[in-house]
């Protein structure tokens, strides 16, 4: 079975023993923005308009370098690129946290489908949030936020991963069967989790979209997209037979 080949040591995943997946899209990320800063900022520029999402090419009246093609691709390609160190390490750091017990529940290829589907679907809630934005949008937090999300639907049910202390933890709690989400609902400690994820979201939402680093927008609709597609999609793509 796939999730054979992904399942964590009895001792509890460390950040050495994470699964193969998140530590090659870790390099990927950073391999690709220090390729990114060895171009020159014309050739930068043109990365970034052909490969990062912008709403307003799908309107019809503007061409962008790049067209057909990067109205098709752009949708996934930006989540592999990043506005800056800050950016591409935070997220790697986020994805390594929480990536790392999706992935080992998932195997490799139903975490990169995954992954890639919440990409998109926060591409999707940005636009309908900004369908004129000429402003690029970068990053692998809508795909990140999706794992969060799935974490969150059989992490902290009893048993899971997150219920027991990092010392107790064995490698079948990540593949214990996940709670209907009825019953996430009614688990004190997901609940609070996904709470506290929207209250986040939502503050940066009400103060501008926040500010990133070099006063960079955070794109908390595509966080959202891809949070709330995390939460749907999981059940789907689950490999492990549900409770009932």
């Amino acid at each position: 079975m796939e999730n054979q080949q992904h399942t964590p040591p009895a001792d509890g995943p460390r950040a050495i023993n994470a699964p193969n997946v998140i530590i090659g899209l870790t390099a990927l990320f950073i391999g690709i923005h220090a390729g990114i800063g060895l171009l020159s900022e014309q050739s930068y520029v043109n990365v970034l308009i052909r490969f990062s999402f912008i709403p307003a090419r799908y309107d019809g009246l503007l061409q962008l370098p790049g067209s057909p093609y990067s109205e098709w691709i752009s949708p996934l390609s930006y989540a592999l690129l990043h506005g800056s160190w800050l950016h591409v390490l935070t997220n790697s750091i986020w994805m390594l946290a929480f990536g790392s017990a999706l992935a080992w529940r998932f195997g490799t290829k139903r975490f990169l489908l995954f992954s890639a589907l919440c990409a998109i679907a926060g591409a999707g809630v940005h636009f309908l949030a900004h369908p004129a934005s000429l402003t690029p949008t970068v990053g692998a937090s809508a795909a990140i936020s999706g794992h969060m999300a799935a974490v969150a639907r059989f992490a902290f049910s009893a048993g899971g991963p997150l219920a027991r202390s990092p010392l107790r933890r064995s490698q079948t709690d990540f593949l214990r069967p996940a709670e209907p989400f009825s019953a996430v609902l009614r688990n004190r400690s997901a609940l609070t989790f996904i709470g506290i994820w929207f209250a986040m979201n939502l503050l940066f939402g009400l103060t501008g979209g926040g500010l990133a680093e070099d006063g960079a927008r955070i794109a908390w609709e595509a966080h959202l997209g891809g949070f709330v597609a995390g939460l749907l999609l999981f059940p789907i793509l689950d490999p492990v037979s549900r409770k009932g």
